[in-house]
């Protein structure tokens, strides 16, 4: 059993950052892939980011690129996800995922575990 808990949302004007993070129990968490997904109102959950166990360079959503930036702390089981210059169309429940996979990241079905969501408003 893994438990992923997500916190760090809220609402903030657009432009601003928030950093989201993803707290890890139950598993080896070192050897996860983990990542970031996010469900806006009406609309299907979609990929975010993405960050390999070993190796390898974080993968991210076109819309996020060169404004979020997905990091992890092994040694506190944690997953982030720095937001910046964040954007109404950023709006949804964010949520943090693990999976074994190496390859196909952007793919929900490829990920094993689901954290509960954090809610991110971002205001015009």
């Amino acid at each position: 059993q893994v438990q992923l808990v997500e916190s760090g949302g809220g609402l903030v004007q657009a432009g601003g950052s928030l950093r989201l993070s993803c707290a890890a129990s139950g598993r080896t968490f070192s050897s996860s892939t983990m990542g970031w997904f996010r469900q806006a109102p009406g609309k299907e959950r979609g990929f975010v980011a993405a960050i390999r166990s070993i190796g390898g360079s974080p993968v991210y959503a076109d819309s996020v690129k060169g404004r979020f930036t997905i990091s992890r702390d092994n040694a506190r089981n944690t997953v982030y996800l720095q937001m910046n210059s964040l954007k109404p169309e950023d709006t949804a429940v964010y949520y943090c995922a693990a999976t074994n996979a190496l390859a196909g990241l952007g793919l929900s079905t490829k990920y094993d575990y689901w954290g509960q969501g954090t809610r991110v408003t971002v205001s015009s």
